[in-house]
């Protein structure tokens, strides 16, 4: 028996089943894009946690800093006694955030920062309702699963769920949700759910993570922003898998050229330690008093030291930039691979920077998603050595999340196992 069949079987006696695990890998090393299983076999990584590992597996810089301040202290708990590395890394992400005269607090998971977003847009607001948009996914929390637009897995068998929670319509043309029809979505949730003065927050991902990599058009994004403007709500921008360089931009918010209120960040902020945060406009954020935010782990000071590790790197290194090197290169080869006559039917491709997605349908030209190919696709790439994730409420997206420092030919010997895979498929 192997060493990751043994694990598998403890895995199997020992944890609960409701954790899902989307490859059966026990990792043993990572070094950049790459990882070796507890058996020694290779893999280049293009779920990178999802989307946590922007800097690549242990990225010198990053784990020199968690080291140095975890041989200082590694815990106080913000709330009792404070340490420079969160003022300073609050002082970075509000200089950062398209926000101005921002401030921040921080948590521990994307769940928990969403989860903020709304305690504080309802504390500011004075108002308990709250819109997000159907295939977005915001946490498993009970109000950030509801708050998610899509029902399986995550609240299959959940039964009653948060109050005052609803859900519009998101733009997706190419499956016949135009700009148009998600506007005039908003409005029907008006006219006939919640009325605009019982609404604290619309909450949106500029580009839908588990959804499906979809992006909210700018004009889109500028609409919120009226509306929100015209109503007193508030704008909350989540930006979990999006931000720190994920995109082509810090954040991918910046594409629309609007100002959100609030913004909640975390996956790449500490490439893998564990950190989240909310963002905003100082006087919303102020709205809140002494002990209505925190947590005993928020902001932990190790988690702090490498998240601040982090946006150094991605600033030297010019990661923004490279992840639209990656972003076009990705694009260009799974367009070659579409037109090509051996390649399984490949339908919309899609990307941001190196948010890059690509969905299987069930003929060429087509537009009918295949999920059961999606699911072949990712096999046979991982029996080839390639880590990919799937997504979208149709489950026929392919996602790529390549770390941003990969090398030019780890990024080709990715893409090449990614046209065997296909090809294998058809």
């Amino acid at each position: 028996m192997s060493k990751n069949d043994e694990l598998l079987a403890r895995r199997a006696a020992a944890v609960a089943p409701g954790v899902s695990s989307a490859a059966p890998v026990f990792t043993a090393k990572g070094e950049n894009a790459q990882i070796w299983d507890v058996d020694g076999k290779r893999y280049i990584d293009f779920a990178m946690g999802i989307a946590v590992c922007n800097t690549g597996h242990c990225h010198p810089e990053v784990m020199a800093a968690a080291k140095a301040q975890i041989e200082a202290f590694s815990h106080t708990s913000f709330q009792v006694s404070m340490y420079e590395p969160y003022i300073e890394l609050a002082e970075k992400i509000n200089q950062l955030a398209p926000i101005s005269d921002a401030k921040s607090v921080f948590f521990s998971t994307g769940a928990e920062a969403v989860e903020n977003t709304v305690r504080i847009a309802r504390i500011a607001t004075d108002r308990p309702a709250v819109i997000s948009f159907r295939g977005g996914f915001h946490g498993r929390t009970e109000l950030t699963v509801t708050m998610t637009g899509k029902i399986a897995p995550y609240s299959s068998g959940l039964g009653a769920r948060a109050a005052n929670i609803y859900h519009a319509p998101f733009p997706v043309p190419h499956h016949g949700i135009s700009v148009a029809d998600a506007m005039a979505g908003l409005q029907s949730v008006f006219k006939t759910d919640v009325e605009p003065g019982d609404v604290a927050a619309i909450v949106i991902e500029p580009v839908q993570g588990e959804g499906g990599f979809y992006q909210a058009p700018p004009e889109f994004m500028r609409y919120l922003r009226a509306e929100c403007d015209e109503h007193g709500i508030l704008l909350v921008c989540d930006e979990v898998q999006t931000g720190f360089a994920r995109t082509g931009k810090m954040f991918a918010t910046e594409y629309s050229g609007i100002e959100p209120d609030l913004m909640s960040i975390a996956k790449a902020m500490g490439s893998g330690y564990p950190i989240s945060g909310v963002v905003g406009k100082a006087q919303v954020m102020d709205k809140v008093g002494p002990g209505g935010l925190g947590g005993t782990y928020g902001g932990n000071p190790i988690a702090c030291a490498a998240s601040l590790a982090t946006i150094r790197v991605i600033e030297q290194e010019g990661l923004v930039e490279r992840s639209n090197v990656i972003g076009e290169r990705m694009i260009a080869r799974i367009t070659a691979m579409r037109a090509a006559p051996a390649s399984a039917p490949i339908g919309n491709i899609r990307g941001l920077g190196a948010m890059v997605a690509f969905e299987m349908v069930t003929e060429k030209g087509g537009n009918i998603p295949d999920p059961k190919a999606t699911a072949a696709v990712i096999a046979a790439a991982r029996e080839r050595g390639l880590i990919l994730l799937s997504c979208g409420y149709w489950g026929n997206t392919v996602r790529l999340l390549a770390p941003l420092t990969v090398p030019d030919e780890h990024l080709e010997e990715a893409l090449d196992i990614l046209r065997a895979a296909v090809e294998f498929v058809n």
